[in-house]
């Protein structure tokens, strides 16, 4: 029987290059754009000469790329091996299911190893599929005459082809193979397939995410272990672990974990067979903090796709920590003092939800009424002391976030990189300026990837209608705060997918 799992994109709202050393904290939203993994048996039933097998089949299918690759397993040292063309690799992929076969090795008793050596000999057949949201599909709006709008958008079928840049890398855009939004696509994808695999194995059981207890945090807990770990193989580096991380247990304030405690995995790739490394990494000291975070009631999440194809993160990083060894005193001040708008926005953020939770007759009239004027004309709405104060956190977090973009944009100038090119400045000064807009900025490390907004009530579809008309395309995604999911059913059967539940892991 095919399992499907799903874990969420993510957009970070503060925390961009800071979140890459402790104790620097950042704002990570999961969303609705969400990638699937489907995972089921190629063979049907076994073979009697089967048990004497030394390899299984492993196939990964990527319909949107019109991509199937073809593998063998090792059943000994779990070692993956294509036999497809080289070209057709995806080593998020490949490291998901070596780490997700290495872990149910070693999690699962020996009364468990024959269902599981079974298991992977009837093969692993895995399909990944990913949201429309997290890739461009401007050309094919733009070739159907359509406007740049979210309403032309929903027109495309779900997880429909996905286009290629037409040139090559060049210059500060650093455009990516694939044109990307800038929501995560490998971390969602990588969570997804080890969600996936894990709970197929029998090593998690994810769908006690259906009983009022929810799902075992320990087994919740392994899937972002060995998430982690894949994805960070993967990268051929140790990054911050956000993105995964939200993937995993969605919204969040969160602090990265150290990096020593990916080295026995690094170690892997050249020293340690994984069965080893394996032990050693779900014995780590993984010491990441998490705390649960959403945007306050009423408050809608907007992305837009300027429509430049992408921005490389890994080059932008580069240049910033290069930056910080050259000028380590100028650095750090800025480092300082945009960690304190950070923390600045986050304290209001926090304050809105609280009086949200005490006051929500007061929180909703005021909310509603900002919503249809500029900030300048926030305080006149206010009749009473209550709305005042909720006024007065609602302009402390629009002050904190364009002191964030500030800082954000001084540290690009210095480390020579668009943090926020001039482009998305100007657009998101004057989106900054429109009725009913709390906050606006570029998500995570910057760049051309997307513009986000945060607005008021019912504010937002002026602010997609205004995206269009600068050439910007205002994407369907929204704030969704669960992380990954155990799904009824493939995303792509219509009649499944129109009553499909997610099962919401706490």
């Amino acid at each position: 029987m095919a399992v499907v799992a799903s874990a969420p994109g993510k957009v970070l709202m503060t925390g961009g290059y800071l979140i890459l050393e402790r104790p620097n904290a950042g704002i990570v939203l999961s969303t609705n754009a969400r990638f699937y993994a489907i995972v089921k048996p190629i063979h049907d039933c076994l073979k009697p000469d089967s048990w004497a097998w030394a390899w299984t089949d492993v196939k990964l299918t990527s319909p949107q790329l019109s991509r199937e690759t073809e593998y063998k397993l090792s059943l000994k040292n779990l070692a993956l091996h294509c036999v497809s063309s080289s070209e057709l690799r995806n080593p998020f992929v490949e490291q998901a299911v070596q780490y997700a076969v290495a872990a149910a090795h070693a999690k699962l008793g020996d009364n468990k190893k024959d269902l599981l050596n079974k298991i992977l000999l009837q093969g692993l057949d895995i399909t990944i599929l990913g949201c429309n949201e997290f890739y461009s599909y401007r050309n094919q709006i733009e070739a159907r005459g359509l406007p740049l709008t979210p309403e032309a958008l929903a027109s495309l079928p779900p997880f429909a082809s996905i286009t290629f840049n037409a040139e090559e890398s060049k210059g500060e855009n650093c455009k990516p193979e694939v044109a990307k939004t800038g929501l995560g696509s490998s971390a969602a994808m990588t969570t997804a397939v080890v969600a996936a695999l894990l709970h197929y194995l029998g090593v998690v059981d994810l769908s006690c995410s259906m009983t009022k207890e929810g799902v075992d945090g320990v087994d919740l807990d392994l899937v972002h272990v060995i998430a982690q770990s894949a994805h960070c193989i993967a990268q051929g580096k140790v990054g911050s672990g956000f993105d995964v991380s939200s993937a995993v247990y969605g919204s969040q304030r969160y602090v990265r974990f150290s990096p020593q405690v990916l080295y026995p995995a690094q170690l892997a790739e050249n020293e340690k067979p994984l069965q080893e490394v394996i032990f050693d990494v779900l014995s780590g000291k993984w010491d990441h903090e998490r705390t649960k975070f959403s945007l306050p009631p009423l408050m809608t999440l907007l992305l837009g796709e300027p429509g430049s194809g992408g921005s490389s993160t890994p080059s932008m990083v580069g240049a910033v920590k290069k930056w910080q060894k050259s000028d380590p005193e100028k650095s750090l001040g800025t480092w300082r003092k945009l960690s304190e708008a950070n923390s600045a926005l986050e304290t209001q953020l926090c304050t809105l939800s609280k009086f949200a939770n005490d006051h929500w007759t007061t929180y909703e009239h005021i909310i509603k009424c900002c919503s249809l004027h500029r900030s300048e004309k926030w305080i006149e709405q206010a009749t009473e002391a209550s709305q005042e104060a909720i006024v007065k956190a609602l302009l402390g977090a629009k002050e904190a976030m364009l002191g964030i973009r500030y800082h954000m944009r001084q540290m690009g100038e210095a480390a020579g990189i668009p943090i926020e090119p001039e482009s998305q400045k100007q657009l998101l000064d004057a989106t900054m300026n429109m009725e009913g807009v709390l906050l606006a900025g570029v998500p995570g490390a910057g760049g051309f990837d997307a513009i986000f907004a945060v607005t008021l009530s019912d504010s937002s579809i002026n602010i997609t209608r205004t995206w269009s008309s600068h050439n910007v395309l205002g994407l369907l995604v929204r704030e969704d705060p669960r992380g990954v999911s155990l799904e009824s059913g493939d995303p792509r059967v219509k009649d499944i997918a129109s009553n499909i539940t997610s099962v919401h892991i706490e």
